[in-house]
């Protein structure tokens, strides 16, 4: 801090300039605020990034060398790696207040007053012009980058309406109306999805990151913009809709490369993070920890499908609004039956394709599919990919016969048995069909013994589920449910209505 160790109501004490003095201020840019910060930060093992998971041995560290270099920042990622969350959390390495010459609308430095008015004003009251203090939550401008975007809304245009009104004229720089950036002095600057400002917008830039030059309508101006910018571009837009033009790049100090979660457990931190839950949803349904990992292990699944482009990327709000999703699936169901309190089953996997089929860039062969056709399919393959986590892989124990794990479950079915399971069925309802199964909570007793109750059922039907990823049931899916039977006499079945689908 530069305000002689002076914080929080000391400093809106001060009022003038004079006072300012007084009690020792001394300016600072804000690269030096945040550089100085940060290394206050790294020296008490502090986080200035409090909320970012997977990022700890990778994009953190960069960002704090950038910082630490005083570079302007471009963080380069697929849509859903935290990028904007990055630049907003900067905001902590500010100094809590910085004094602006009062009125001013370029939050003049006091003792550097930059704009026209600040510096009359100045001349006029001298020491005794008055102050007031800005805090660091104000000090953030983010502008989304899109083809609309123009020169006057970045930087500023003439305002003919002020020059009348004043009785200025035209080549007096009153009658300039600054754009975000100079009114971003002092500020962090955030230009979101940078490839999209058209060529001819970026290369307006160019002055302004290396020299503080601007020009506006034959206006050069020498203005020394003090300014933390921070960049965030999708390496997709490079060649589907745009690019940052080479000297503009050359500008930018550090290029940050960002990721997605690289483990289950980090994906799970953000997902429980992020998810907006209402109270009685926390209180009334409980989430199994397998339900949990399947929802993440979507994501990643989708991340390596041949129908998912891969160059658009998977988001993590894929997971966030498909846990969301799976609650209130949950919730409904609950609802409906008008029970108190539920758990999540494997059925209310069904409320997850809306979330998932919305966010996933489909490639030509996947939009042959079709959006929900691919969601349902990355589902399926999620719960393949977690089954052997929980229960011997059903393609061995073919290999055993009659000794094999499965044998007489599977044997039932092939006795032309059923089990339906019904997307809105009561608790009695769900645990009757599951129970009827020989075997199956025996199987599931012998595996996890000390699982009870609904957490047993889930794993009941998870099994099943994970016996049909496998082809050793037929899963039949309905409008309004899931029907479970034989894989053989299935296929000289005919489906019993329009509605079904086999999986």
């Amino acid at each position: 801090m530069a305000y002689n160790k002076l914080k929080g109501e000391q400093l809106l004490e001060l009022k003038t300039i004079q006072d300012l003095k007084n009690a020792g201020y001394r300016s600072k840019s804000i690269k030096e605020e945040l550089r100085d910060n940060l290394i206050h930060s790294l020296q008490n093992n502090e986080n200035p990034f409090e909320g970012i998971y997977g990022y700890e041995e990778t994009v953190i560290p960069d960002i704090e060398r950038a910082i630490l270099s005083r570079h302007n920042i471009n963080l380069l990622g697929l849509r859903g790696q935290a990028k904007t969350r990055i630049a907003r959390l900067m905001v902590g390495l500010l100094d809590e207040y910085i004094p602006i010459v009062k009125g001013s609308e370029l939050n003049d430095d006091p003792l550097n007053p930059l704009s026209r008015f600040a510096k009359d004003l100045i001349a006029e009251h001298g020491e005794n012009t008055e102050i007031e203090w800005l805090n660091r939550s104000e000090r953030y401008t983010e502008k989304l980058a899109t083809p609309d975007v123009t020169v006057s809304d970045l930087i500023g245009d003439v305002d003919p309406i002020r020059a009348a009104n004043l009785k200025l004229n035209y080549s007096d720089e009153r009658v300039i109306n600054f754009g975000l950036i100079p009114r971003s002095h002092r500020c962090i600057f955030v230009i979101n999805e940078l490839p999209d400002l058209q060529a001819r917008i970026q290369v307006a830039l160019f002055n302004i990151l290396q020299e503080g030059d601007i020009q506006i309508r034959g206006f050069k101006l020498r203005l020394p913009l003090d300014i933390q910018f921070v960049f965030t571009a999708n390496p997709e837009d490079y060649t589907n809709r745009g690019s940052i033009v080479t000297p503009l790049k050359d500008r930018i100090g550090s290029q940050i490369i960002t990721h997605y979660p690289t483990t289950l457990e980090i994906s799970k931190k953000i997902t429980h993070q992020e998810s907006s839950l209402a109270k009685e949803q926390k209180e009334k349904i409980k989430v199994g920890e397998i339900a949990t990992d399947l929802v993440e292990q979507i994501s990643f699944v989708a991340r390596d499908s041949e129908y998912v482009d891969e160059k658009s990327g998977v988001s993590a709000r894929l997971t966030i609004s498909a846990y969301e999703n799976l609650v209130s699936a949950a919730e409904r169901r609950m609802l409906i039956n008008n029970e108190k309190t539920t758990s999540v089953r494997m059925s209310d996997f069904r409320g997850v394709v809306p979330a998932i089929a919305g966010k996933i860039e489909l490639v030509y062969e996947g939009e042959q599919e079709g959006a929900g056709i691919v969601a349902e399919s990355l589902i399926n393959k999620a719960i393949r990919e977690q089954f052997l986590n929980y229960f011997p892989d059903p393609e061995k124990q073919k290999k055993l016969k009659e000794d094999g794990l499965y044998y007489m479950m599977l044997k039932w079915f092939g006795d032309g048995n059923t089990v339906d399971i019904m997307n809105d069925a009561s608790k009695k309802e769900y645990e009757k069909q599951l129970k009827q199964v020989p075997l199956l909570d025996k199987i599931v007793s012998k595996k996890y013994p000390k699982v009870k109750g609904d957490e047993k059922l889930f794993l009941m039907e998870f099994l099943l589920h994970g016996l049909a990823e496998y082809s050793a049931l037929n899963k039949n899916i309905l409008a309004n449910g899931l029907v479970f039977k034989d894989l053989f006499s299935s296929m000289f079945s005919m489906p019993e209505s329009d509605e079904e689908n086999e999986y």
